[in-house]
């Protein structure tokens, strides 16, 4: 009778849960406004202290970088590098969330994620970083509906234009100028593997101030599925592989940062030991886990022309 009971109250909350679940996408805000690139949306991001600031999307951020801006190479080495089937899946990968339901069980751990470039999107326009369960149900439901809603090639210029790359760094035309200096349209084939290869992790596992190093072999490995595809030339390849990124700004930073030494006050015996001022240092937060630099090879994508399907094309 106690186990009936027991029963009895699980489907009850498991009901509830449902109920509370499907209110919850019907509250969600409409995806159709996106379709609009002359609008623009305000959002809220996190700095690395926790911060909470307001971040526009759309054309009225000055760093905002429309689809037709962005070289054909930066948008190949994030679909390669982060979602491979971007052009075949209609907002979820399956078989990208059973692998990686297959590898954390064999790991026993939850290391490897299965988000779409769609998945990502809707998480950081709409949605927070907290991992619920309630949350990954309105990202998928979002996902599906921005599918259906958008083309490819708008949701690659919205994920492009919000993905975080570095301290308060939002979007590749910020990121382009943090880093090197220049507008993202004029991004190499190295620079622009180089700030996909960041994304898994900007804030730790592949924070260019800490692991340089780590980045540049990402964004080797990124260069290597840019030539497997054939984005690149042979010739194209090689050059990108032997350019070293001009991370002039990034270089001057790390500099100054090593150059900052501790003061301390002048002692005697007339006088009390002054407390030598702490060098500051940069707060290090928790990022998500970062993939393996290995990766699979890509899938096929469609061939040009296909309905819906707005790939990036080599300029």
């Amino acid at each position: 009778m106690r186990l009936k009971s027991i029963i009895l109250v699980g489907i009850g909350c498991l009901a509830l849960y449902a109920g509370y679940i499907v209110v919850s996408l019907a509250l969600l805000p409409p995806v159709a406004e996106l379709k609009n690139r002359k609008s623009s949306m305000t959002i809220q991001v996190k700095d690395w202290q926790g911060k909470y600031h307001p971040f526009v999307v759309g054309p009225k951020n000055r760093s905002w970088v429309s689809g037709g801006n962005i070289p054909a190479e930066m948008k190949w080495s994030v679909i390669l590098a982060e979602d491979a089937n971007f052009y075949k899946h209609e907002g979820i990968d399956v078989k990208a969330i059973k692998n990686a339901i297959k590898y954390d069980l064999e790991q026993k751990s939850f290391a490897r994620g299965a988000s779409t470039i769609t998945q990502q999107v809707a998480k950081n326009v709409f949605l927070s970083r907290e991992k619920t369960i309630t949350r990954k149900f309105k990202e998928l439901y979002l996902a599906v509906r921005m599918e259906q809603e958008l083309t490819k090639g708008r949701i690659v210029e919205l994920y492009l234009n919000v993905v975080e790359l570095g301290p308060m760094v939002y979007g590749i035309g910020h990121g382009s100028q943090y880093y090197f200096g220049k507008p993202a349209s004029t991004l190499t084939p190295r620079e622009s593997a180089f700030l996909a290869a960041m994304l898994p992790g900007p804030r730790v596992a592949y924070n260019p101030y800490k692991n340089l190093g780590k980045v540049l072999r990402r964004s080797d490995m990124i260069l290597q599925l840019l030539r497997k595809k054939g984005v690149l030339s042979e010739g194209e390849y090689r050059q990108a592989l032997a350019e070293v990124p001009n991370v002039v700004r990034l270089q001057r930073k790390v500099d100054a940062s090593i150059q900052k030494q501790e003061v301390f006050q002048p002692m005697s015996s007339a006088t009390a030991p002054g407390k030598a001022p702490a060098v500051e240092e940069e707060k290090e937060s928790t990022g998500e886990s970062a993939p393996a630099e290995k990766q699979e090879s890509p899938a096929e994508t469609p061939p040009q022309g296909e309905t819906g399907a707005e790939q990036p094309k080599k300029q």
